[in-house]
């Protein structure tokens, strides 16, 4: 943790408050990374990552509830095993799929809907902040799943059939007991969405080229040289906002996820 974590953030969090000189401090950095198009970055990376951090909990959260509750191990099995799969595919060969599929006159999907009177292109931009948010969504609804199936796993059939003993309803039970016990896991599972999509680079860099205000697209112009004289450090102060980002939204999940534990012992 120290090695790989700590002392790169604390390298950035320094190289954020220097001169371009190097030599003294400066607050220049820092209000650079907080104004004009990197604000509008923080903006549209935040913006982004609360999209498709909420869709795909409340979506996911009904698909793991339906194979939890599924008599088909097979199916079961299928679809967590493909959840998996797809929670880790992104990057260029992600943003190639789309563009093969919705994202040019002939492309395959555009071809197949015109051939049935239907023109998905060009009234759907695949290349604009809704066409990076769509493709997103493909890797954070199966990344939902996977880590919500567990707080359901938690919930024992003991409980239920207590609360059904008292004579509570089906709706009590989940007001009074499914939904208390579940909403710290769901919490913590969509401020991991959240992390995952803030801090995603690649599958955006390869849709928009950079086009697109987005704080992890602008760090990497910084990474590759595209620098304005006397403004190096300036990518330094963007990371640093990541990482203080980052870093409260992790520790909300790491109560959430303490809480969430004490159901599943």
């Amino acid at each position: 943790m120290l090695l790989f974590l700590g002392i790169p953030a604390a390298a950035v969090a320094v190289g954020a408050f220097e001169k371009s000189s190097g030599s003294g401090y400066t607050m220049s950095n820092v209000d650079t990374a907080t104004s004009g198009v990197y604000l509008r970055g923080f903006e549209n990376s935040i913006k982004l990552s609360l999209i498709t951090a909420i869709v795909p909990a409340v979506a996911g959260t009904f698909i793991a509830y339906a194979v939890h509750t599924s008599r088909g191990s097979a199916l079961r099995r299928a679809i967590v095993t493909a959840s998996g799969v797809f929670a880790n595919f992104g990057g260029i060969p992600l943003a190639f799929l789309f563009i093969a599929s919705i994202g040019s006159s002939t492309a395959l999907v555009n071809n197949w809907t015109r051939d049935i009177g239907l023109s998905l292109y060009p009234t759907f931009d695949l290349y604009t902040f809704a066409g990076v948010a769509l493709v997103y969504m493909y890797f954070q609804l199966p990344l939902m799943v996977l880590v919500t199936l567990p707080a359901f796993e938690g919930l024992r059939a003991s409980w239920h059939e207590a609360a059904e003993n008292l004579g509570a309803r089906s709706w009590q039970y989940w007001r009074y007991v499914g939904i208390p016990v579940l909403l710290p896991s769901l919490l913590g599972s969509s401020l991991l969405l959240f992390g995952s999509a803030l801090s995603a680079y690649a599958t955006a860099d390869a849709l928009t080229d950079g086009t697109l205000a987005l704080t992890p697209l602008q760090i990497g112009t910084f990474l590759n040289g595209n620098v304005i004289a006397g403004a190096q450090n300036v990518g330094k102060a963007l990371a640093l906002g990541l990482v203080v980002i980052v870093a409260v939204v992790m520790s909300f999940y790491i109560l959430l996820q303490r809480r969430a534990t004490r159901w599943l012992r």
